[in-house]
């Protein structure tokens, strides 16, 4: 009796058993497919920025074609899209970096109608005076005098506008140090030995940019595209963008020579080559790149 006993709490089990191990094995099906599913969105995403910022290019490239008094302006901006456009190519797809990345398409989407309207306007200026001026032939000459007046006006306030758009940086460079116990710093580049990635650079004299202190940022990005530092998030009005390190300066429209120290977390030093980008406020002013081995 005991024996039967027995034998009937052995079937039971192994049916319960196997009863679990089909439902694991579902569910372990069902969150693989999901993966898989959630993998190929984030792709798809990922495709559709990169378009958008093929796009962007396509009409940067077009608009510097058609307008030679903007397009110092203009190829600063489409520079800055073909960086961005790299930094998407080389990136793993994930939720928090695509996040990232839409916000930075749509404030240069915003710069472009900005940077457009402007175009559109010169546009606009000069074709009504070439219209003025094939209407009659009695105003032939005073309608040349004024074109080149305003010729040379557009010329002005385009370099007006791209000397006051925003700071801009020579000289920049990225590279490991180690950190003695005296607070000297010593350039390494071997990732076992490195404590902080340092960045410096020059902010160039600007008469135009307005004087005072200024918030400058750091993203470092390892081998891997991730981000390297504290981790530190700002809100700014096109939302919030996270950088490795921030530092304040005072600048007064003269040469200013500034270094920016990152913390690093042995996890995430990697041999390889390292992304540095420099930013004021949302505006990328600067990007270079550094090894460590």
């Amino acid at each position: 009796m005991t024996e039967q006993k027995s034998n009937n709490a052995l079937k039971i089990l192994t049916g319960v058993l196997a009863v679990a191990l089909v439902a694991l094995g579902i569910y372990t099906i069902k969150f693989y497919n999901e993966e898989k599913e959630n993998k190929q969105i984030l792709e798809q995403e990922k495709a559709v920025i990169e378009g958008e910022l093929n796009d962007l290019i396509v009409k940067y490239d077009e608009a510097i074609a058609e307008n030679e008094g903007m397009d110092t302006e203009l190829a600063a901006a489409r520079n800055r899209i073909v960086m961005l456009r790299d930094s998407v190519q080389d990136m793993e797809a994930n939720l928090a970096l695509l996040a990232r990345y839409r916000r930075e398409v749509n404030n240069l989407k915003a710069e472009k109608e900005q940077l457009f309207k402007v175009v559109d306007s010169l546009s606009s200026q000069n074709q009504r005076l070439i219209t003025e001026i094939d209407s009659t032939n009695n105003m032939l000459l005073e309608r040349t005098r004024i074109s080149d007046s305003l010729k040379v006006q557009t010329q002005t306030m385009a370099s007006k506008i791209d000397r006051a758009a925003q700071l801009k940086v020579s000289n920049l460079r990225g590279e490991g140090v180690i950190e003695r116990n005296s607070g000297r710093l010593i350039e390494n580049d071997r990732t076992r030995r490195v404590d902080k990635i340092r960045t410096c650079f020059t902010l160039t004299p600007n008469s135009l940019a307005e004087a005072g202190e200024k918030e400058l940022y750091v993203q470092v990005y390892n081998p891997n595209n991730e981000l390297v530092g504290d981790q530190i998030a700002v809100q700014h009005e096109g939302g919030v963008m996270v950088y490795s390190a921030t530092s304040k300066v005072y600048y007064e429209n003269e040469e200013l020579d500034v270094c920016i120290l990152a913390n690093t977390n042995e996890e995430r030093l990697v041999e390889g080559t390292y992304k540095v980008l420099v930013y004021n406020g949302i505006n990328l002013i600067g990007a270079t790149s550094f090894s460590l081995r």
